[in-house]
């Protein structure tokens, strides 16, 4: 007796249209292609024609498809009609949600905007949020980056005029020796993994620095099981070696960077630890060709790293001599630091010689005619490659920031920013600091903030504190207190309102992200 076989569709019509859009599963930012059928999301891919992912998609991504589709997905507005914690919501319409929401909010911006705290999370929308929030008229706003990895981004920009992961990348297809620190498969996951496959075809060496061997650091050719919150610590002992052995590179320190720039060194004047500077207010060297004081970026000058000037009793030193002179001290020697770092000192130094082996004996050599910002023209470009990179692990933690400043001040003297090889940034970055925007906090009723938010305090004249010196934001971010908050601080938000206002903190009534009747 025989039975008939059913028919098998081997090849099912998946969709009926394709969209292209941008993934926001995380910072990535990659190309997918969301497949349609029945006009719903039936399947996500990646679009291989996308310059980000060329058609690579982590699991997050694929995910994505249930934004749309997840039973918990919200359809409409819920409005509570039980008492607080019950659980016991109604669905209402969107006007009456609009209704409410105004009801609550017009009078406060009319009155005093600055009772509105509005501080939403990671919901890819902040370039909406703040603008409304602006036009709202609070100072009280901010989104999740205080919590995620803005204090590596601000790092990298007081720092470098830029930063890792959206600002820049590894040189991927000269690089011959890539170290990554606190780097898991969480943002900028795909690239990373493209850019990791491209250096393994090529035979370059992967050090992978983190407590825990997994994800990228598994198919790392060396693994750096560190002691978790002392990456800073272990960076400062390479610094300190490649000092010590002299394996820096002087020619890009001289020309590329503030190290020549004179320092005024006086413990009692006003001006102590400040540059020098002329009328102009541009920072001031010593020209190697004349001996004499000049501006830093005048056409034709050649920085001294080692002249130091005396001008009105006051002796000003490079920058180079203080950043000598503080991490060759020998508390930074690898054997002052293996015990805590968990690394041996014989393999700190090990790892040291092996970036400065890569960077000066292996440079890469471009015959390219090129102009830098001082108008002198080159017809070759050397690269050092070395390049680096950090995630999470660095920034998930309260020396994060000054973490993130030491690596690039190793990259710096290795010389392998912006070069072959090493790190390159990504237009329009890196930025001068003027370019970037100031925290903003002056409130007038009726009327919207007078600027953003957020940004970079380049003195105490940024600070956001009303005219009696007290913090105009209820986070107290860019105060004395947290001057660098770049993005806010929004951990601080409800303790800060409970302390003030004990009670009421405790009452407030919220739709969506906002919060009323707290005032800073």
């Amino acid at each position: 007796m025989s039975h008939s076989q059913p028919k098998l569709d081997t090849s099912p019509h998946v969709s009926d249209e394709v969209r292209k859009t941008t993934c926001y599963m995380c910072a990535c930012r990659c190309g997918i292609d969301v497949h349609m059928k029945d006009g719903k999301v039936a399947y996500i891919e990646g679009n291989r024609d996308h310059p980000v992912n060329k058609g690579v998609l982590c699991a997050k991504g694929s995910a994505g498809i249930m934004q749309h589709n997840a039973p918990s997905r919200l359809r409409a507005p819920l409005k509570r009609v039980g008492p607080r914690g019950s659980g016991e919501f109604e669905e209402i319409s969107w006007d009456e949600a609009l209704e409410i929401a105004t009801g609550w909010l017009r009078p406060l911006r009319e009155e005093a905007p600055e009772k509105l705290a509005f501080f939403t999370g990671r919901d890819q929308s902040q370039s909406i949020t703040s603008f409304w929030a602006q036009n709202f008229g609070t100072p009280n706003y901010a989104a999740h980056g205080g919590f995620c990895s803005v204090n590596m981004a601000a790092a990298g920009i007081y720092t470098m005029g830029g930063a890792f992961w959206e600002f820049g990348q590894p040189d991927w297809e000269n690089t011959k020796l890539f170290m990554i620190f606190g780097v898991a498969e969480d943002h900028d996951s795909n690239p990373i993994k493209m850019g990791i496959g491209r250096l393994k075809e090529r035979g370059a060496k992967v050090i992978g620095v983190n407590p825990i061997r997994t994800g990228y650091n598994a198919v790392a050719d060396e693994w750096v099981g560190i002691t978790p919150g002392t990456d800073g610590l272990f960076i400062l002992a390479l610094v300190h070696e490649l000092l010590r052995a002299g394996k820096i590179d002087l020619e890009y320190l001289a020309r590329y960077t503030n190290a020549p720039v004179l320092v005024n060194g006086d413990p009692k004047s006003p001006e102590h630890g400040l540059f020098l500077r002329d009328e102009a207010g541009k920072p001031q060297v010593i020209d190697r060709r004349t001996g004499k004081l000049a501006a830093f970026d005048a056409q034709g000058v050649k920085p001294d790293l080692s002249a130091t000037h005396r001008q009105a009793g006051i002796t000003h030193r490079p920058v180079m001599h203080l950043l000598a002179e503080r991490y060759m001290d020998p508390a930074y020697a690898p054997e002052a630091v293996a015990e805590r770092v968990g690394v041996s000192a014989a393999r700190i130094r090990a790892i040291a010689a092996e970036l400065a082996r890569v960077a000066f004996e292996e440079e890469i050599v471009l015959e390219r005619e090129w102009t830098d910002f001082r108008g002198e023209k080159h017809t070759e470009m050397r690269g050092r490659p070395v390049s680096f990179h950090a995630m999470r692990g660095i920034s998930a933690h309260s020396n994060g920031f000054q973490t993130c400043r030491a690596l690039h001040m190793l990259q710096i003297l290795l010389g392998s920013v912006e070069v072959p090889g090493g790190f390159r940034f990504k237009p329009p970055y890196p930025k001068p600091m003027n370019i970037h925007p100031t925290p903003h906090c002056k409130v007038t009723p009726g009327k919207p903030l007078d600027g953003p938010h957020l940004g970079f305090v380049r003195g105490p004249e940024d600070l956001a504190l009303k005219e009696d010196g007290s913090p105009a934001r209820i986070d107290k971010a860019f105060t004395w207190e947290n001057p660098m908050s770049a993005h806010g601080m929004m951990h601080m938000v409800i303790s800060n309102a409970h302390r003030v206002f004990p009670t009421r903190s405790t009452r407030c009534s919220c739709i969506w992200r906002t919060c009323r009747g707290i005032r800073p």
